[in-house]
């Protein structure tokens, strides 16, 4: 089973205002899907933009075989960055 972390999309109170999940999550699952582990998340919405990301899990999951999205990869590079 391949496993990607990438962003998972969750409910909004404003229309295009979005939240996001960053979940580990087998390749063929679709984006709404059934995870496998939760890894943090980020806003985009707010000025600047807030992430939590969860460092030590991500690591693990790369580990283990696990490809981030692209969008992941520059998140956890800011993340690392700034500590």
């Amino acid at each position: 089973m391949e496993v990607r972390i990438r962003l998972q999309r969750s409910d909004s109170k404003a229309k295009s205002r979005y939240n996001y999940r960053v979940v580990a999550i087998p390749r063929n699952i679709t984006r709404q899907g059934r995870i496998l582990d939760l890894l943090g998340f980020y806003d985009p919405s707010q000025k600047p933009a807030v992430s939590d990301l969860n460092i030590e899990k991500i690591d693990a999951w790369v580990a283990k075989g696990a490809q981030m999205s692209d969008t992941v990869r520059s998140l956890v590079k800011k993340a690392k960055k700034a500590k």
